[in-house]
């Protein structure tokens, strides 16, 4: 045995107990919302655990609450068979408990060396000895295997670079618990697949991992068992042999969801909105041309760097060094900025939601309404009674799970961020509606939601352009879909002709 920071003591040898976590009646309250309800289940030694449930469900809250990220208002954690209860995240990884955040939180000034040794850096008398930082550093990478120069400045990784950091900082610390918090959802299907292999490894170490997704298919490639929780409460906790994906999102909604993707959302197209023609920039795409007419959804499918969302970033004038030909409803335009773009009814879901979608310490209605303040102005003050009945409206069409209008963005889960993001363009009634990535990151409920709201906007008679990374929502959504590859169109393929390999094979170039 051995003690950890937090006074817990954690078996250091094989004969640790069958059950490596217990939580017993889990309870946590913040402003407004109860996150956590009397939640019990186990976490068996050595298994790769999932926790299911839709956005603002607890699952985030509750693997905080193990890395000593939050303190439980109620209830008992048990490690190992021992009581726990770390009230910060260094005493949790003291005690073998790490934590790999969606959200990552690195200094990206520094560098790699200096970010996983940031805790205790290396000293000599009063001088850092960065010949020892740097062998710590290195000793820590080649506990997971990575290979990475650790005198590069973080902000120079890639996504999954910085993911491998957070797991290198917990494993080489010696974290024998894990928590996985959603950490594929900005990584590209190569940066996954090392991923994958590293959890693989971990397992075979004894490393319990506790594995928070929406993703179905990482749940049954990576775990043995579900728990899923529903609205703060513990549902189900299952072997995963005995579940199929339609279990999992009944348990997870509390309803059948019959149909997961509209397959015809319905719509007749009508006039052109929007045509692209010869649009080029150094940002990475050159000579695209297309056009959406009203009622159609067209989908954009390309590989992590073909061009998708630097494209939509230009139609919606964030890129002063594009050229080429815009027509808006029939008419050349000449888009410079954002506000242009708005002015001609063209909006744009980010694929970034937390840095370009919203403004995180504003309130919900805030964000919601920020695109038509202008029409709610008098004499410069805003009719806070209209605004307010707006927010209202939109929260009930986009069912958005907050305590109230004037919640901050930045509490709400990320489906219901993403939900603001996209209520804000309804809000502007735009015509022309450019979808990056739009449920990135959210849980399959939201997803459903979302698929639906796409299908009523093109019945609606709103252009849709949808950039999606996930194929199966192209070739449901989509009326057809153009492929990018190195920043150019390399095929445009009908939904009635398209399939998940051969998109694959464009987007790939392989013959």
């Amino acid at each position: 045995m051995r003690e950890g920071s937090a006074g817990t003591l954690v078996p250091a040898n094989a004969d640790m107990p069958d059950v490596a976590v217990a939580f017993r009646g889990i309870t946590k309250r913040f402003p407004g919302v109860l996150a956590l309800e009397d939640v019990s289940f186990e976490i068996a030694a050595g298994s790769m655990h999932a926790l299911c449930g839709e956005n603002g469900a607890g699952k985030s809250t509750l693997g905080k609450i193990l890395a000593g990220v939050h303190t439980a208002d109620a209830g008992e954690v048990r490690l190992f068979g021992q009581p726990f209860a770390a009230t910060r995240p260094e005493h949790a990884l003291a005690a073998g408990v790490g934590m790999v955040h969606q959200e990552l939180a690195f200094c990206e000034n520094l560098s790699v060396a200096e970010n996983l040794c940031l805790r205790a850096l290396p000293a000599t008398g009063p001088f850092l000895s960065r010949a020892a930082m740097y062998r710590e550093a290195e000793s820590l990478l080649a506990a997971i295997d990575a290979r990475l120069d650790v005198r590069r400045r973080v902000g120079e990784l890639t996504i999954g670079q910085q993911q491998m950091l957070q797991i290198a900082a917990a494993v080489g610390h010696g974290a024998r618990v894990i928590v996985f918090d959603e950490p594929t959802s900005s990584l590209s299907q190569h940066e996954a697949e090392k991923l994958y292999e590293l959890m693989a490894r971990l397992r075979e170490r004894g490393v319990t991992g506790i594995y928070v997704s929406h993703r179905m298919e990482e749940i049954f490639r990576l775990c043995d068992t579900v728990t899923v929780l529903r609205d703060g409460r513990h549902v189900a906790t299952e072997p995963i042999a005995a579940l199929d994906t339609g279990r999992i999102v009944e348990l997870m909604i509390g309803r059948k969801l019959e149909q997961y993707f509209p397959t015809d959302h319905g719509a007749t197209t009508g006039e052109e909105r929007l045509r692209v023609e010869g649009l080029s920039s150094p940002a990475g795409f050159r000579d695209i041309s297309f056009s959406v007419r009203a009622g159609e959804v067209v989908g954009m499918a390309g590989l992590v760097g073909a061009g998708r969302s630097e494209t939509a970033a230009a139609i919606f004038g964030l890129d002063g060094r594009a050229t080429g030909r815009i027509v808006v409803d029939g008419r050349p335009v000449v888009i410079r900025s954002p506000r242009q773009a708005m002015r001609l009814g063209i909006g744009l879901v980010p694929e970034d939601r937390k840095r370009q979608g919203l403004v995180l310490s504003m309130s919900s209605l805030a964000n919601t309404t920020m695109a038509i303040l202008p029409s709610l102005a008098r004499l410069t003050f805003v009719r806070s009674a209209e605004e307010r009945a707006i927010g209202r409206r939109f929260f009930e069409r986009l069912r958005v799970r907050a305590h109230s209008l004037d919640a901050t963005a930045a509490g709400l889960s990320g489906g219901n961020q993403q939900k603001l993001v996209l209520a804000k363009w309804l809000a502007a009634r735009c015509q022309v509606l450019i979808l990056d990535e739009p449920t990135r990151g959210v849980d399959v409920g939201a997803k459903a939601q979302i698929h639906a709201l796409i299908a009523e906007l093109a019945a609606e008679g709103v252009a849709v352009l949808l950039i999606s990374s996930e194929l199966p929502e192209l070739l449901h959504l989509a009326t057809r879909v153009i492929v990018l590859r190195d920043g150019r169109i390399v095929g445009e393929v009908p939904r009635v002709e398209a399939t998940q390999d051969g998109l694959m094979r464009l987007m790939a170039g392989v013959a």
